[in-house]
């Protein structure tokens, strides 16, 4: 089965306006299996409750009468638990929560998306491909703003992004390249298999549920229609000067030489968005002044430094090296750290009851993963003081497991070091 997709990621690359009409078959009954084994045991449950372990049982069965009401365009998924995620704001984010056989379909049909879509993207487009990550979108920025005549920052925001997504221009978008039924079918009826939310059925008519397993490549597949390939193929070849972009998932970032072109662009933009049932955040969209030369423009101007954008978590700063020459510097978002120093104390207040080694153990892991994502160049002061923020906390946390006091600051602080070590710093990752 990986061969047979990997031929189809083959045929897509060499020919890229080659249209797909009879890839359903693909998904057969190996492939549903190995998306069955490949599965997370540990996810939550959708409505029916079924758990993988429960599927498993009758595995066979299961697969078989999976498979019939495939080849039968039986198949129809059903409704997703919806439930709220707090954001940073202070709002909520809704998350989509699937029945363990839908995210099987899911899994194999992305699967098959991935292999005929996959070679058309843009190198622009970094998020949720394979070999790609945030840190890759970051150098990538980085090489724009740096390494070309970067003067101004187009910092763009979509308003509830998968929320939105159009139905009719999705399904138009994946038969651009797809024409079997089954595929288009299997698509259709994903998106359209509605939610429950407070045990009360509400359809879908629009939005790609965030939590689905095809989440992920419907967005992309949108997003290179909507912004890539209009930027790369209609925009960029009538501009005069420099344009690049940076995309991850609904975010992403266009740095421009001329200002005047970047204007054009934004007031073009909205209408692009618009025209495919989206809409721009304006409230949180920014052109910004930031480059080689923003700093001495604005000292000229007497306005003070550049001014910062924020991208994936992280504050971008216009800085010199010690040498003298242009880089980006950058650091946490104050929003970021503030929700992460929040998140940690309550973790650790629910890990009270556990032995402090087990609990450093999780912390260790917790901030293993911190440093991995935050440990940038130019960034350590803030990993520094976000470690600082969890000793503060393990130390508030640990004395409140009784009425007598379990440690002095001298004394905890000899444990930390000396009996159960917290794992300190590293800088994993140089942009220059």
């Amino acid at each position: 089965m990986e061969t047979k997709l990997a031929r189809i990621a083959q045929l897509s690359n060499e020919n890229p306006n080659m249209v797909f009409t009879s890839v359903g078959h693909l998904i057969d009954r190996e492939l549903l299996a190995k998306c069955h084994e490949e599965m997370d045991a540990d996810k939550a449950v959708g409505i029916d409750g079924i758990t993988k372990d429960a599927y498993s049982v009758m595995l066979e069965e299961n697969l078989d009468n999976l498979m019939d009401r495939l080849k039968r365009r039986a198949y129809h998924p059903k409704p997703a638990r919806r439930v709220e995620i707090p954001k940073d704001n202070g709002k909520t984010r809704p998350l989509s929560i699937y029945c363990y056989e839908d995210k099987i379909v899911q899994s194999a049909l992305k699967r098959v998306l991935e292999a005929v879509f996959e070679p058309c993207f843009y190198e622009q487009m970094m998020g949720f491909r394979p070999g790609r990550s945030c840190h890759g979108a970051l150098k990538m920025l980085d090489d724009q703003i740096c390494g070309h005549m970067t003067n101004w920052v187009l910092d763009a925001d979509i308003r509830g992004f998968f929320d939105n997504i159009d139905h009719e221009w999705m399904m138009k978008f994946v038969g651009a390249r797809i024409k079997d039924p089954r595929i288009l079918r299997l698509v259709s009826v994903m998106l359209k298999a509605g939610v429950v939310r407070d045990m009360v059925f509400e359809p879908t008519e629009q939005g790609s549920g965030q939590g689905s397993v095809c989440s992920p490549i419907l967005a992309n597949i949108y997003m290179h229609y909507v912004l890539l390939w209009w930027f790369n193929e209609i925009v960029v070849p009538n501009l005069e000067g420099y344009a690049g972009i940076v995309n991850y998932a609904d975010d992403f970032v266009v740095c421009f030489q001329y200002k005047q072109e970047a204007v054009a662009f934004y007031e073009r933009l909205k209408h692009r968005m618009a025209h495919f049932g989206l809409s721009l955040a304006e409230e949180k969209c920014r052109l910004i002044e930031f480059g080689r030369f923003a700093e001495n423009n604005h000292r000229h101007r007497g306005e003070g430094k550049p001014e910062t954008f924020d991208f994936l978590g992280f504050t971008h700063i216009c800085s010199r090296t010690g040498n003298g020459y242009f880089k980006v510097r950058r650091k946490t978002s104050r929003k970021k750290f503030i929700k992460k120093c929040k998140d940690i104390f309550r973790r650790i207040g629910q890990m009270r009851t556990m032995k402090t080694k087990e609990i450093i153990a999780k912390l260790n892991e917790i901030l293993i993963g911190y440093y991995h994502y935050y440990g940038v160049y130019g960034n350590y002061p803030a990993v520094i003081a976000f470690r600082w923020h969890v000793l503060k906390s393990l130390f508030y946390w640990l004395n409140r497991r009784s009425q007598k006091k379990s440690y002095n600051w001298n004394g905890f602080l000899d444990m930390v070091k000396f009996g159960h070590p917290l794992a300190r710093p590293k800088t994993f990752y140089v942009y220059i």
